[in-house]
């Protein structure tokens, strides 16, 4: 007897085979605004690849199935490698073509490619975030690298620049590609380098270069199975920076033993391990107790690419939740047609639109390193937009999933996953207290800022009232700092910065809707029904 209890029906397709770039107004327009117009026409057919069924599903898998660690191969020889599913190496192919981890440090690459790699950031944040964070570390320590890399490995210069992934477990000069990682932290310091208790003994001089033995241990060595880490010890003359290869150049092993891989809330794609140093062998980098000053250069970087991670995977969050409101009916209309629903999803397009315009012209600014005002305001607004942005995923993910109902907390959907990735940028490269501290430090000592800031507040003077009134009483606040009021002040720094690129080049009824959403004091009021529909058709790419 064949029994038939109901047919499905009202229940939305998921979201797939979109393009994310072109599905993204406020991107579109803001990689042009900011001159990595030429870039275009890769985003496009990247966005169309990543917005794909087998993308998404490559991120679910490479979720769904950790990577392991094997200390010892089959005759028991202690080898301390890593194993990952094979979607994990078919997404970490994409990256590396589309070059998130050197794009901006090629020799011929065009101008503003910090911009243009901020875009192809955004985008594959939204399919699976472990696999940037080989990439951030790398595209960070590329810099030091060309600077300062021993003789030794002149070798790497070439593969360090390379688009190509390449897993082969040889010496650096043999291979077709290079991922470098980073290990700062111990259990006792966390964020405290400067606590640090891991030792380097020269075996030779102590110039830059030379060669010396460490032994110690590092809480977090990210991402194990790079070809090297940039690993900070105590050198006897204070925090130094070492370079510390996984292959010594004669193909020998270092020593280096990884205790375990860490049991993560989310970015479970990624492996993060705990690491013993038994005399290994490494390279200082820079100068003898420079360490933490080369660290700081590499830490904007990544902190940078936080924020942009972050807003990545809001972005597709909210990408999920608008599809299903276009096709869920309640009540006869569409979910998307209710008057309160409509106010959810639209003050949620309009945080994307400002975190995408400050973010794209942050890029600028980190694309612009010989200009001093430039690096000021890279300086003092990429803490403030990690703090600002990163805390943000989390609720904002959260409000995707009441979208969705209770499809969305079931892990069928791609939000679980989105939900538990989204506290990994605020706490990873320094929480939100260091960040609010950082951009305190940055107000106290560096000459310039308060007259950097006026000059890019200013240009927008005159065009909202609740701007002007909002910089009025920050300048204020400004002139006697408090650490205890350091959140707030980044948050507001970070708030005024947006409005600022909204006013500037933003249509001008959603530059005000905007001011009156997250400048007035007085709370929050309904968006218009023309602004809300005119942001819900740029962020499904009108």
């Amino acid at each position: 007897m064949t029994w038939t209890t109901h047919t499905v029906f009202n229940q939305p397709q998921p979201l797939s085979n979109s393009n994310l770039f072109l599905s993204d107004t406020p991107l579109r327009e803001a990689l042009a605004r900011e001159g990595a117009e030429w870039d275009r026409e890769w985003l496009a057919s990247v966005g169309a690849q990543l917005g794909g069924a087998e993308s998404l599903e490559l991120g679910r898998l490479a979720n769904a199935a950790p990577p392991e660690l094997l200390r010892y191969d089959a005759r028991g020889v202690r080898i301390d490698e890593v194993r990952f599913h094979p979607a994990w190496h078919l997404l970490m192919q994409g990256v590396c073509a589309s070059r998130l981890h050197n794009l901006s440090w090629q020799p011929d690459v065009l101008d503003r490619a910090m911009v243009a790699r901020a875009a192809r950031f955004i985008l594959h944040a939204q399919v699976e975030a472990g696999t940037l964070c080989p990439a951030t570390m790398t595209h960070a320590a590329v810099p030091l690298l060309q600077r300062w890399l021993p003789d030794a490995f002149s070798d790497w210069r070439e593969p360090l620049l390379s688009d190509r992934y390449d897993t082969h477990a040889q010496p650096g000069g043999q291979k077709r590609g290079l991922l470098i990682g980073m290990g700062m932290t111990e259990k006792q310091g966390g964020s405290d380098v400067t606590s640090n208790t891991t030792r380097a003994e020269p075996l030779a001089d102590r110039a830059p270069g030379s060669l010396w033995r460490l032994t110690g241990h590092k809480w977090f060595f990210s991402v194990p199975q790079s070809d090297a880490h940039l690993v900070l010890a105590q050198s006897g003359n204070g925090l130094s920076c070492f370079f510390v290869p996984r292959l010594l150049p004669d193909g020998t092993r270092n020593a280096i033993r990884l205790e375990r891989l860490k049991e993560k809330l989310g970015n479970r794609a990624n492996a993060s391990s705990e690491a013993e140093f038994q005399d290994a062998t490494g390279w200082l980098l820079g100068e003898e107790g420079d360490g933490v000053r080369l660290i700081l250069q590499m830490g904007g970087m990544t902190r940078f690419d936080c924020a942009l991670g972050s807003h990545g995977q809001m972005r597709r969050a909210f990408s999920v939740a608008l599809y299903h409101a276009h096709q869920r009916q309640v009540m006869g209309k569409n979910l998307l047609d209710q008057p309160l629903m409509r106010q959810v999803l639209a003050a949620q397009a309009l945080q994307l639109e400002g975190q995408t315009a400050l973010l794209m012209r942050l890029a600028r600014a980190w694309s612009q390193p010989a200009q001093p005002l430039e690096t000021l305001f890279a300086r003092l607004f990429t803490p403030a937009a990690k703090y600002a942005v990163c805390k943000a995923g989390m609720p904002f993910v959260a409000e995707a999933m009441e979208v969705l109902g209770g499809v969305g907390y079931c892990e069928e959907s791609e939000l679980p996953r989105l939900y538990r990735d989204m506290p990994v940028n605020s706490i990873w490269e320094g929480s939100g207290n260091v960040m609010c501290l950082d951009v305190l430090r940055v107000l106290r000592k560096q000459p310039g800022v308060i007259e950097m800031l006026d000059e890019e507040f200013g240009a927008v003077k005159g065009v909202n009232r609740l701007f002007d009134a909002a910089w009025r009483q920050l300048k204020l606040r400004l002139s006697r700092l408090q650490e205890s009021q350091a959140r707030d002040i980044a948050q507001r720094l970070f708030l005024l910065a947006t409005g600022a690129q909204l006013l500037k080049y933003g249509e001008p009824p959603l530059a005000d809707a905007w001011c009156r959403q997250w400048l007035d004091g007085r709370g929050v009021r309904p968006l218009e029904s023309l602004v809300a529909e005119r942001l819900l058709l740029r962020a499904s790419g009108g």
